[in-house]
This record gives structure tokens, C-alpha cells and sequence, in this order.
């Protein structure tokens, strides 16, 4: 998870305080090493190491240990598949194991050079591998194997084991295409008698062209990374062996982080990506400026950028990073676009620039009745802040004013859904969970070698005092593990979800390394993101690893892989310190009884039967690596899968009975935004086919304060007497 859990600005502070007496003779050490060495890699790496040194809750000991975990880290992250370096390569780089350390602290840049340069021949090498392959047709009647364990599998001992390896790799790629071309062949004849199938030959060849256009696209893709890209992934191989966690953003990276984190961006609103040369509009953002033209279209290819009226610049050919930045500019300011529309004419098209809100990022809410009551699921994807403008939209506000917009709908309880939410600001987290209870502690937080600190609710007011419960998955980090301890400490509401939540229990910070350089001439050097502390819950457990166990366990379908903190490795450990003073939330008589409800019905729920029936033969999946390259073996061996797969097809084609509705103001917005209007149906569409949603409906049924008769019209349950149950 890169998702960062952002702490107080005044943390931020800490850092600064650590290395304040440092920074005047490091800025000066830093010019006089700019002057001797144009190069700005050694600048970071002596940056990178002093500020996560003195700045990390618990830096790690730079030593032999030390360097073997970034060897280990490095190679994997330059070729994963093993489908670049030869054994002799592996055998020369290996050399370094055990001197990576000690080249780190000296600022020795040897073996980042050689892998660098080395990887780079071989890639070269490899665009010429499988143009070859791709130019001749593949015999599928050769009994072969392939096998996909990649980490497992030794090196290519010479260029003739690696030339196959690839071969092998392909064609199984487009063995699996052509099959399924087959398929859609057999489809269209069913479908229309006269239709003329087109020849295994005719097929076969099409697979390949299909590949060799991907490999291109890919190459394409690794072209337009520089050495400065892959100097960051060797500095990544760094920083993550101090925790999982810390982590090095160059300068666009920096910039995409606050982006993700704020929610926000100054632009036109597009999204874009690499097509061959040419730089394609993939999407327009919903309420942005180029979507409110309406004369960008998603398909158009940009060809040329100017600034205002300045000269306008071609960017065919030009690396994605740089068109964007091309493209994007302060609120205000105008851009000119020439792009070739999808009916092939060339048009100019002038833009002004202005703050895009990317809508994806922010709290939802939506409606559904149920037996005579009305309930309000909100989904929270992240809890976002935006640091720079206190007036900005941040998670807190925005679900406080979505509950408040529930409340004066009518609704009888309230489902948060924070699955998949991977964390963000920690204030917010604050925030939130105040608006579920009347005042108290919500999280401590650890410094290294400093006391622990507690973060309060000192806000009496409780926002919602009805039924509630937390939806959470084993993809919810962070921030979202914290506001669902915060609710399961206090028996606020009741989590229901995955066994546990992810695992991670740490605080990190974004460490602007420019700060520590007097001399802008060495570039923009990025940031650092170093792990500063540890949070912990009310009740002095640690997230750390163990997540936030649910009340309820609902089966889900990945369980059994391992996805989580505890199976990452070098992840910092789980502890526990002294519990905060709180009272647990007393005012729900039918708690546990819920929770007791809920597991009997999930227990006994076919559709929930198969979800778990299916993790275990997802899991068994997993194990299995080896694939025939045999066209008749293949097939044999999919229709297989496919005919076990059918048993689990309800899952997918599951329905609830409900219908799920957006709120009166988002109802008028809707009818004047098709965009908006058609992501809310899709939204409401799923809703429709979750059966998690489904039984969190149940469970605020069971947290009612008392049996309502349903049968003959709806009953409207007042607050202030769910508040006294």
C-alpha cells in the first residue's frame, strides 16, 4: 500500500526540528559536491539517508543485512520475470550483495551504473527476441509447457535459454488469445448462419500481429523511462528496507501524490494516455474545463501544445510526463490544444485552465428503503485533505455533511463503507469518528523516544446517534483501520467485513528535499516519504499487522491470499502500549444480539456458502504455474476451469432486492451532468448486486431499538428514542 496516513502538519515540524542544526553546513557540502559532480544522484542519496536516519520512527541498522534486502529488492524490481538478464549477469551483479551498504554511505554509484547500463543492452536486445518470434507462426501441436512461477525460476543460463523463454512466454499469451477468438467466431456462426468463419491460419496470424503491437506499445512505454526513473526505483530499493512504507517520490511522482491526496489538480480535466507516438485524450473529468467546452473529446489525439498565444509546441514523440506538464497549468491561465479528432480533422482548441476536483475521490452517499425504513449507505474511497487551503474539501467535512444530509432525509441508520479505502489524512479520521460519539479519544500515536500522544474528540455534539455500522475489506489501510477501531473500541457500531483489515499501523510524512539544498541549479530533487510514528488504538493495541478484526466475518472470495501488511516483507512489528480513558457507547441494548443475528444468517446463507467455497478454490488457483503450450492440452485444461468456474457464476450474477437512490440535491445536479448522472446509476447498479451491503442492511435492522410492525405502512422511528436504546 503507497497510500500515505498523513499526520499533522506540526509533525511535519518534528523532522524539520531533528535536522534544523544540520542543514547550514549540510546545504553547504551539498554546493560543494554539485561543483565537483554535475550529477545530482549522489546529492539525494546522501540527502535520502541522513533525513530518513534522523527522521524514521525506527531506522534500520545500514549493514551486510541491510544490503542483501536492497539487492533483493532491486533486481526483482528491474526484472521481475526474469526475462531480460542472463545468469552471467546476475552472477557479476552479485558481487555487490554484500557491498550495497557500504557504497550507500560512501555515495558509490558503480552498481546502479552497471545494472542500469546492462539492463538497458538487454532490453535491446529483447525488442529483437520477440519481433523474430512474432514473425513466424507458432506450432500449437508441439506437447510444451510453460511455467509462470517466475520467482522460482532460474535465470537464462545463455542467449538461447532466454530467446526461448520468451518464445514460450508468447505464445502462450497468444495461444490464450487465439482460443478466445475461436470462441467469438463459433459466437458469430451461432448467431448468423451466413456469417463466414474466419481460418485458423487467418486467427493465428492475428494473435501475433495483436502481440507484437502490445510488446511495441510496452517498449514504447520503457522507452519513455529515463535514467533518473530508474535511478528511483534503486532509491525505492533503499528506503523500503527501513519499512514498507518509506518511500521516494520524484519530482512528477511528488506532484501526483498531492494530487491523490488533495482530490484536486489545476488543469483542464482530462485524463491521458500514451498511444504509439501520440498522446490520446482516455477520459474528460466530469465538471472540469475541457469537459464544460465540450469540444475535447475522449479519442482525440493531441498533436501540438501551445501556451496562450505563444508558439505552439509538438509533442509527438514526447515522454507522457512531459505533455502533461505541457498541459497542466495555474487556474487561469489558457492553453491551446491542436488535436486530431476521431473523424480525422485537425482542430485547435483553446482552453482556460482551472481547479479540477476529481469526483471519484470524494464521499457519496445514497438512499434505500427497506421494509417500511430508510436506510443511507455513504462510501468514503479515501480520506482526503487538502493542506494548502484550510477552506478546502477534506474527508471530514465532506461525510459530516453527508450524514447530516441523511439525517434530515429521515433515515433510520447509517452504513459507512470504507472497503478498499486505503487511508490518507489522519485529522480527518478525527473528525469523522467524533461525529459517532460525544467526546473521548479516537487514536494515540507513538514518536520514536518521545511520550505517547492522544488524539481527542473534544466536541460534545453527536452528529448521528442512530444504528450504525462500518463496512470494511482487507484492502481497507491505514486511516480507514483507524476509524473502525476508534468505532469497535468504543462498540459504536459494528464492522463487518473481511477476517481483518490490511495491517498498516504507521504515520508517515512527505519531506520536501528541496528545502535542504541552497543551490536550485541541482534540479528538483522530489521528497521522501519516511515513517515518523506508530498509532495505536484506544484500547492499546496496535493496527500494525493484526488490522482491525471484523464483528462480523463475511466470507470473500480473495481470504486466502496473502495481500495484507503481515505478508509484506520487512514490516514493522505489532505492540501495544497503555489503553486511553473512554466509555464505551451504551446506548444500543441490541448490540451484540445483532452481531449474533448476523452470523447465524451468514452461516447459514447459500450465496455466502459459495463466496467462501470459491476463496479456497481461488486459493488452490493460485498454486497451480504450469501451462501447456499444446493447443488441444489448453483447451482441454480451460474448459476445466471453465466448467468449475460455472458453479461460482451467481456470485457474479448475484442480485439484492433493493434500489438504491441518490439524495435530492444530487438528483438536480444529476439531470444536468450525464457524466455525473451515469457514474451515480453505475454506482447504484452495484449497490443492487452487493450482497455485503445486503446483510450491513440487516444488521441496522437488528441495531433498531425496538420490533416495528412493517407489514401494512412504513414506521418512522424517531432519533432521540434510538439515541435512549
Amino acid at each position: 500500500m503507497n497510500t500515505t496516513l498523513n499526520f499533522m502538519k506540526r509533525n511535519y515540524k518534528i523532522i524539520l526540528v531533528v535536522v534544523f542544526l544540520s542543514v547550514t553546513l549540510f546545504a553547504f557540502k551539498m554546493n560543494a559536491s554539485k561543483a565537483n559532480d554535475p550529477e545530482k544522484d549522489k546529492l539525494l542519496l546522501e540527502l535520502l539517508t541522513f533525513v530518513i536516519e534522523k527522521g524514521h520512527y525506527s531506522p534500520a541498522k545500514i549493514d551486510d543485512t541491510f544490503s542483501k534486502g536492497i539487492y533483493k529488492d532491486y533486481i526483482e524490481a528491474l526484472d521481475p520475470s526474469k526475462r531480460f538478464f542472463l545468469q552471467s549477469d546476475i552472477d557479476e551483479f552479485s558481487k555487490f550483495e554484500l557491498q550495497l551498504d557500504d557504497q550507500l554511505l560512501n555515495k558509490d554509484l558503480s552498481f546502479f551504473n552497471l545494472t542500469y547500463e546492462r539492463l538497458m543492452k538487454r532490453m535491446n536486445e529483447s525488442t529483437k527476441i520477440y519481433k523474430d518470434v512474432l514473425s513466424k507462426p507458432f506450432d500449437y501441436t508441439i506437447d510444451e509447457s510453460f511455467n509462470i512461477d517466475y520467482e522460482k525460476a532460474p535465470y537464462p543460463k545463455n542467449a538461447a535459454e532466454l530467446n526461448d523463454k520468451w518464445r514460450k512466454q508468447i505464445k502462450l499469451s497468444a495461444l490464450s488469445s487465439l482460443i478466445d477468438k475461436q470462441k467469438l467466431e463459433e459466437d458469430k456462426k451461432k448467431n448468423d448462419a451466413n456469417y463466414v468463419v474466419k481460418s485458423f491460419n487467418v486467427l493465428e496470424k492475428e494473435t501475433r500481429e495483436n502481440s507484437v503491437k502490445s510488446l511495441d506499445e510496452y517498449f514504447g512505454f520503457i522507452k519513455d523511462l529515463d535514467r533518473d526513473d530508474w535511478f528511483s526505483v534503486y532509491i525505492n530499493s533503499i528506503t523500503a528496507r527501513f519499512d514498507p512504507h518509506t518511500n521516494y517520490f520524484a519530482a512528477e511522482e511528488k506532484e501526483r501524490f498531492d494530487v491523490s491526496i488533495s482530490g484536486k489538480l489545476e488543469g483542464i480535466g482530462a485524463r491521458l494516455q500514451k498511444k504509439n507516438d501520440l498522446t490520446e485524450i482516455s477520459e474528460l473529468i466530469s465538471g472540469g474545463p475541457a469537459w464544460r467546452g465540450k469540444q475535447l473529446e475522449a479519442g482525440d489525439l493531441i498533436m501540438k501544445v501551445a501556451q496562450g498565444n505563444g508558439e505552439a509546441v509538438d509533442v509527438v514523440g514526447m515522454r507522457l510526463d512531459d505533455v502533461v506538464k505541457k498541459i497542466k497549468g495555474t487556474k487561469g491561465s489558457e492553453v491551446r490544444l491542436t488535436v486530431k479528432k476521431v473523424d480525422g480533422t485537425i482542430k485547435i482548441i483553446s482552453i482556460v485552465r482551472d481547479i479540477v476536483e476529481i469526483e471519484e475521490t470524494y464521499a457519496k452517499s445514497s438512499i434505500v428503503n427497506k421494509n417500511g425504513l430508510k436506510y443511507g449507505v455513504i462510501y468514503l474511497p479515501k480520506f482526503y485533505i487538502d493542506f494548502e487551503n484550510a477552506d478546502g474539501r477534506d474527508a471530514g467535512k465532506d461525510i459530516a455533511l453527508e450524514v447530516d444530509r441523511l439525517k434530515k432525509a429521515g433515515v433510520n441508520g447509517i452504513v459507512l463503507d470504507v472497503r478498499d479505502d486505503g487511508g490518507g489524512s489522519l485529522s480527518t479520521v478525527v473528525d469523522i469518528a467524533g461525529l459517532f460519539i460525544e467526546q473521548g479519544p479516537i487514536v494515540q500515536i507513538k514518536s520514536a523516544g518521545r511520550k505517547k500522544e492522544v488524539l481527542y474528540d473534544r466536541d460534545a455534539k453527536i452528529e448521528w446517534d442512530g444504528p450504525l455500522v462500518i463496512m470494511v475489506n482487507s484492502f481497507s489501510a491505514s486511516a480507514s483501520e483507524i476509524l473502525a477501531a476508534a468505532i469497535q473500541d468504543y462498540k459504536r457500531g459494528i464492522i463487518i467485513g473481511s477476517k481483518q483489515t490490511y495491517g498498516k499501523g504507521t504515520v508517515q510524512n512527505v519531506i520536501d528535499l528541496n528545502q535542504f539544498v541552497r543551490s536550485s541549479s541541482v534540479g528538483d530533487l522530489g521528497a521522501i516519504k519516511t515513517t515518523t510514528q506508530k498509532f495505536y488504538r484506544i484500547n492499546g493495541g496496535s493496527t500494525q499487522l493484526e488490522g482491525v478484526r471484523s464483528d462480523v466475518v463475511m466470507p470473500d472470495r480473495y481470504a486466502y491470499l496473502k495481500m495484507g501488511e503481515r505478508d509484506v516483507d520487512n514490516a514493522m512489528p505489532w505492540d501495544k502500549i497503555d489503553q486511553a480513558d473512554y466509555q464505551v457507547w451504551n446506548k444500543n441494548a441490541n448490540f451484540n444480539q445483532a452481531i449474533t443475528n448476523s452470523k447465524n444468517r451468514i452461516s447459514q446463507n447459500a450465496q455466502f456458502q459459495l463466496i467462501e467455497e470459491n476463496a479456497k478454490w481461488i486459493d488452490s488457483r493460485s498454486e497451480e504455474n504450469v501451462y501447456s503450450l499444446n493447443i488441444e492440452k489448453f483447451k482441454i485444461a480451460q474448459l476445466d476451469i471453465e466448467e468449475k468456474a460455472k458453479k461460482y457464476k451467481p456470485i457474479v450474477d448475484y442480485k439484492n432486492s433493493f434500489t438504491f437512490t441518490s439524495l435530492p440535491y444530487e438528483t438536480d445536479a444529476m439531470s444536468k451532468d450525464v457524466t455525473l448522472k451515469d457514474k451515480r446509476e453505475r454506482w447504484h447498479e452495484e449497490l443492487s448486486k452487493d450482497i455485503y451491503v445486503e446483510e450491513a442492511l440487516n444488521v441496522l435492522d437488528d441495531l433498531q431499538s425496538k420490533v416495528v410492525s412493517r407489514k401494512n405502512m412504513p414506521v418512522k422511528i424517531k432519533k432521540d428514542k434510538l439515541a435512549k436504546s
